[in-house]
């Protein structure tokens, strides 16, 4: 009985993650566009971005675990922000976390800014594209050497760059 009463609250924990993560407060993930260096109102940024890609940046959203296939992106190259095209990482730091989205140790000196973030009851930093705002995903400390960072990212938020 007891290894099925583990079983139950460890599905029912995995659940809530999930739904947690998937159904994030939507909200502007912008302070205001004079903010940074690339702007655009809100209906220009619905026609340059597909609508997942919308939703992920501009809406604060999350794509669904295991959806992107940047996760299992393994060649060398150049992870950008899909809303404006700056350098964010390199390959050379994503490592695979077991969680279904892109991470990363380490972002590129000067590509994110980082904020705090509780919009759904629980403390984390949000990471932002420093050129544009974009919602990219969020940072935590539970990562491998040498930062012991895992930048946890949206595929939807990023391209890749072969190099």
């Amino acid at each position: 009985m007891d290894l099925t009463r583990r079983r139950f609250f460890f599905g029912a924990g995995v659940f809530v993650a999930t739904v947690a993560a998937t159904t994030a407060c939507a909200r502007s993930a912008t302070a205001s566009p004079g903010d940074f260096e690339v702007t655009h109102t809100d209906a220009e940024w619905q026609q340059l971005l597909t609508p997942d890609q919308y939703y992920v940046l501009r809406q604060a959203g999350t794509e669904a675990p295991f959806s992107s296939p940047l996760d299992d992106e393994h060649g060398q190259g150049l992870f950008s922000c899909a809303g404006c095209d700056l350098d964010l990482f390199a390959s050379d730091t994503k490592f695979d976390s077991g969680t279904g989205w892109p991470s990363f140790w380490q972002p590129l000196a000067g590509a994110v800014l980082e904020r705090g973030d509780d919009s759904i009851g629980m403390s984390r930093t949000e990471v932002l594209c420093r050129r544009c705002g974009g919602h990219l995903g969020h940072v935590f400390d539970d990562g491998p050497p040498p930062t012991g960072l895992r930048y946890c990212m949206n595929g939807d938020a990023m391209t890749f760059r072969s190099t």
